[in-house]
């Protein structure tokens, strides 16, 4: 039982004061079997719950998780599933929406795993090739997540650098830039030189040997020269869109 609901409970005599006081004495995390102990108090502090990360999780530590984090919350994000992970998700929460491109499933909140996707948003995410775009779907398909109104520009990256002329003016109308790529991570330079938006550049392990797994991209990411760059880890799409969440809910209630 989240608090609202717990709330509500005592406000209408279902529940006496007592007992909820002794329920949100345990009610900011929850032990489960297998190992997991869940922050169901996250939503309260940050705004943002727990998201269950699925690799390396057993297929009932993935379901507990998720039961678990239904119960005290609206809305569940997975992420980084597996197909096999995937489909058993959706066959045990037939309400929830699988998107095995991106690596999520989500409970209770939209995600569209849908193509086309607009070009258009408060955020855009820009990819520099269509190898980057499983972790440009994550950030997208995160972004929806969180309520944002997120567009994808793929493949338009430095080898054809022509490519991103024509989006320069959806680009500026933008909030902030999510920029993907692998390689050498040049495109965020490129676009952050170009354009004056916040830009959250995700280095991706696309790349040949020097890349080293997407090593390259991030230190070429850390040490451009144009500025109002801002680097998340390697492959991070879902901790771009987070923080993009982060920082536009921030600017929203201040407004």
């Amino acid at each position: 039982m989240n608090v609202k609901t717990l709330l509500d409970a005592v406000a209408a005599g279902e529940l006496s004061p007592e007992e909820a006081l002794t329920r949100l004495q345990f009610s900011p995390y929850q032990e489960l079997h297998h190992g997991l102990t869940l922050d169901t108090h996250r939503q309260l502090r940050t705004g943002q719950g727990e998201v269950v990360f699925a690799q390396g999780k057993t297929d009932s530590q993935l379901l507990q998780a998720v039961s678990g984090l239904a119960e005290s919350a609206p809305s569940v994000l997975v992420t980084r599933t597996s197909q096999a992970q995937s489909g058993l998700l959706q066959e045990r929460f037939p309400n929830g929406t699988a998107w095995p491109d991106s690596g999520l499933f989500s409970l209770g909140a939209a995600i569209d795993p849908n193509p086309p996707w607009k070009d258009e948003g408060d955020v855009i995410i820009v990819t520099a090739g269509s190898s980057d775009l499983p972790v440009a779907l994550e950030a997208l398909g995160t972004g929806q997540f969180y309520g944002l109104s997120p567009g994808l520009i793929p493949d338009v990256g430095v080898a054809g650098l022509h490519r991103i002329t024509p989006k320069l003016s959806v680009l500026q109308e933008a909030k902030m830039l999510i920029v993907v790529a692998g390689m050498e991570g040049a495109l965020p330079s490129v676009l952050a030189g170009m354009l004056g938006k916040p830009t959250l550049a995700v280095p991706t392990s696309v790349g040949y040997g020097v890349s080293q797994g997407g090593k390259a991209a991030l230190m070429g990411m850390l040490s451009s020269c144009a500025p109002g760059i801002a680097v998340v880890n390697i492959d991070n799409g879902f901790g771009a869109a987070v923080m993009a969440a982060k920082c536009l809910h921030s600017f929203q209630s201040k407004t």
